[in-house]
């Protein structure tokens, strides 16, 4: 019996290392094994939720998004890619969802209460906002995914849509698979920003892009956060909190190498741009073949859409079955 997977990501810009390490580089091992079938969303109307009113900001980065799947290796013919917007029938079963949880409910969600802290939202929070965690149970119901590659953080998102899945096929019949939590592996967690900062974010601008030239991905290495004391090349440095060698552990092969530069700068000896220039060199040999392919997709932008498009028709089929069993088992499909 074949797993199926439901991820996908926001649309509010462009895809950066950090997506690659946490989720699109295991997407693609995952895709390669045939016992899986992946339904990857371009989650925007979940990006929708807190920039209604920036709506450019969500549509032009649909493309952008589709551009980064197909230069990591997501092969469409493999997987279904496609647009969330373009279901409708996600958005309806997340009507019939929301009457089985409780304001309090979601209230309680620590995912949900800690990013309208961070958005400093406050009683102005919208309510498409407020209540994702259930439209994302929608989105993972529909296609009857039983796995989902969740980071640690998301667990909550991943209890309510369990939650929900218990509460119907309790009161209505099981009709809806409950999933489970694909988590990271140990020491594949987030990967932190070249500022130092615990996240690489969108929004705090402190990424490396799938999508930088050479000359701007060399720019921001060069600009990395490393040992604020290591002042001068003979000054012994720190290696842990340093970026460099951070990203050095996550991209570099050479793990005898990367040892040997860490005994030596902890020494003293090494300077810093040395060691920049190894890992430019280093994340050049994994990105620059994905940049390259990313290119060469965007020159026809026509097919990239007809590709979503065939996706989109595919996982909406699949989401209407769902919803035709859903609605007859609550009595409503009254003319089936």
């Amino acid at each position: 019996m074949k797993n199926i997977i439901l991820t996908g990501d926001r649309p509010t810009g462009q895809l950066h290392l950090g997506h690659y390490v946490g989720s699109l580089k295991n997407r693609v091992k995952m895709q390669a094994d045939l016992e899986n079938e992946l339904f990857i969303m371009i989650a925007d109307m979940q990006a929708l939720t807190d920039n209604a009113k920036n709506p450019e900001k969500v549509s032009s980065n649909v493309l952008q998004v589709a551009l980064d799947y197909l230069a990591v290796g997501l092969d469409p013919k493999r997987s279904t890619l496609f647009i969330q917007s373009q279901i409708p029938e996600l958005a309806e079963l997340t009507m019939y969802y929301l009457n089985l949880v409780s304001v309090g409910r979601v209230r309680r969600n620590p995912t949900v209460k800690s990013e309208i802290e961070q958005k400093k939202f406050g009683e102005s929070v919208p309510t498409g906002f407020f209540i994702y965690p259930v439209s994302q149970a929608a989105d993972i119901t529909a296609f009857k995914a039983n796995l989902v590659p969740v980071g640690e953080d998301q667990k909550p998102m991943l209890e309510q849509t369990q939650e929900i899945v218990q509460s119907f096929n309790h009161t209505y019949g099981d009709v809806l698979v409950e999933p489970k939590g694909v988590f990271p592996e140990k020491g594949q967690g987030r990967l932190p920003g070249i500022d130092g900062n615990g996240k690489m974010s969108k929004s705090l601008g402190n990424g490396i892009y799938l999508a930088d030239s050479a000359d701007v991905l060399a720019k921001k290495v060069m600009s990395m956060y490393t040992d604020p004391n290591h002042i001068h090349v003979e000054d012994p440095g720190q290696v842990e909190g340093n970026m460099v060698f951070t990203y050095l552990d996550v991209f570099g092969t050479d793990k005898e190498k990367i040892a040997e530069l860490k005994e030596h700068y902890r020494r003293g000896g090494l300077g810093d741009v040395k060691i920049k220039r190894y890992l430019i060199d280093v994340l050049e040999a994994e990105f620059g073949p994905i940049r390259a392919r990313r290119e060469e997709y965007a020159k026809d932008p026509e097919a990239i859409m007809e590709m979503l498009k065939g996706g989109s028709e595919k996982a909406q089929a699949v989401a209407a079955k769902t919803l035709s069993e859903v609605k007859q088992a609550m009595g409503i499909n009254y003319f089936n």
